[in-house]
């Protein structure tokens, strides 16, 4: 594993309680956070959730659904692969209108998703942004290959590796190189949104924070690298 194995946060969280099983049918939806340390505790506090067998599924009961037709309110946009494993809302033990997800192999960015993420923070006024990547990534491990062997991937697999290709860690050897080059990725991916003009003056007025992570298959745990 690769350094950088900090919690997502290191505040505590108090766990979300869960929503009554019989609410009323015009009842307000649960306050979501509204500052991205507040997102960031609640993403850490789902992800313990998740870890320990202990979700709460929030979000999904027929008031929540009734007041999600009038409008969404996000409170974190998060960038990750598209990998079958990692799925945001179960690792984060969120529901129906609490995160604004779009993933890519690698997450690799392109004009639709940069598109999609400034939409997120500029339409809706999410204050965090979570990239997003994961120990054993296909889509690095393919790059990480083709780099070695020269070989063209098929299709367009080729474009995920000529994006991921620039950051692949040639310092290191076999396994130990795919994972550092996971760690490297989502930390380029992550100054490049933070480099957006429109994004990056969010963040300098205080309104946004951008942010790698990791998630780990073995232990279910996602952790801070930036």
């Amino acid at each position: 594993m690769a350094a950088g194995g900090a919690a997502l946060t290191s505040a505590s969280a108090s766990a979300t309680a869960s929503p009554s099983a019989s609410p009323t049918p015009h009842a307000p939806a649960p306050a979501r956070p509204t500052t991205a340390a507040e997102a960031l505790r609640e993403l850490a506090a789902g992800n313990r959730r998740w870890r320990a067998f202990r979700e709460q599924h929030p979000d999904e009961t027929p008031a929540v659904r009734q007041s999600l037709t009038q409008g969404q309110h996000p409170f974190a946009v998060v960038l990750g692969c598209i990998d079958s494993r990692v799925p945001p809302e179960l690792v984060f033990d969120q529901g129906l209108g609490d995160l604004m997800t779009v993933r890519t192999a690698g997450e690799v960015l392109d004009e639709a998703v940069l598109g999609s993420v400034a939409y997120g923070v500029l339409e809706l006024g999410i204050p965090l942004v979570v990239v997003l990547g994961h120990q054993s990534c296909g889509a690095v491990r393919a790059a990480v290959a083709a780099d070695l062997s020269g070989e063209r991937l098929p299709a367009h697999i080729q474009y995920l590796a000529d994006q991921i290709r620039p950051v692949i860690d040639r310092t290191r050897e076999g396994d130990a190189r795919i994972d550092a080059t996971i760690d490297a990725n989502v930390l380029a991916v992550r100054a490049r949104l933070a480099a957006e003009p429109d994004l990056a003056a969010k963040i300098t007025a205080g309104r946004l924070a951008v942010v790698g992570a990791r998630y780990e298959l073995t232990t279910q745990t996602v952790h801070r690298l930036s």
